[in-house]
């Protein structure tokens, strides 16, 4: 059984998209100011993080983008965007939710890119390249459209090494012969475990100007 299509079942990507979505509206719809968007550029937000990641994924694998192969996909995207939009109001207090739902998608998308790679044939590194790609794809169409600094690129919580960790975990648990669905499911737990705990606990990777002066001012004494 090779088909990709077994792997990933039609509700579990819309799941995602859909969670992606309400995640992507909420993020838009704080904006203030000049940077504020109208109805249809908080849908077009909600629409490109619900299906970037999926987008990426199947054109990094070459194959027909699953998303355009049903309309559910659009649909879907959009009426989370919505509903994304109109729930952001009443839960604005409640910002951790953003990030919760945030966690909860990089998982979603890193699981699936990763599991479609495996089932396609790709060795495990490129799989879990395309996962981490999928994983964080959105966001990055995200800010890009937006104009805001790339989020994966800059100092802050961890987010890629989340999607690399959960995918990594993807692929021993499938090595060892654990059900690919089950591998998929851990890939979830352990991407947002560390993406929230990150956030929770205030961790980052360190700063490239901080492992520079560290090393021009030679080895620590104390050391």
């Amino acid at each position: 059984m090779n088909d990709a299509t077994l792997v990933i079942p039609l509700w579990a990507d819309l799941t995602a998209v859909s969670i992606g979505g309400i995640e992507g509206a909420m993020f838009a719809s704080r904006f203030r100011g000049v940077r504020r968007l109208d109805l249809l550029g908080v849908v077009i937000i909600g629409i490109l993080i619900g299906m970037g990641g999926g987008l990426i994924r199947d054109l990094l694998l070459g194959v027909p983008p699953a998303s355009l192969q049903s309309e559910w996909y659009l649909v879907a995207a959009t009426t989370a965007a919505l509903a994304g939009m109109l729930l952001a109001g009443a839960l604005s207090r409640v910002s951790f939710l953003i990030v919760a739902l945030d966690a909860l998608a990089i998982g979603m998308f890193g699981a699936f890119g990763t599991s479609k790679a495996l089932t396609l044939g790709l060795p495990v590194v490129p799989a879990i390249f395309v996962g981490v790609c999928a994983a964080v794809g959105g966001s990055v169409l995200r800010d890009v459209i937006m104009g805001l600094p790339v989020a994966v690129m800059h100092v802050g919580s961890l987010y890629a090494v989340a999607a690399g960790g959960g995918c990594l975990a993807l692929v021993i648990l499938h090595a060892v012969g654990v059900p690919i669905i089950w591998a998929a499911v851990a890939c979830i737990l352990v991407t947002a475990a560390i993406r929230l705990m990150s956030v929770i606990f205030d961790v980052s990777l360190p700063e490239q100007r901080a492992l520079a002066r560290r090393r021009a001012a030679g080895p620590d004494p104390a050391e």
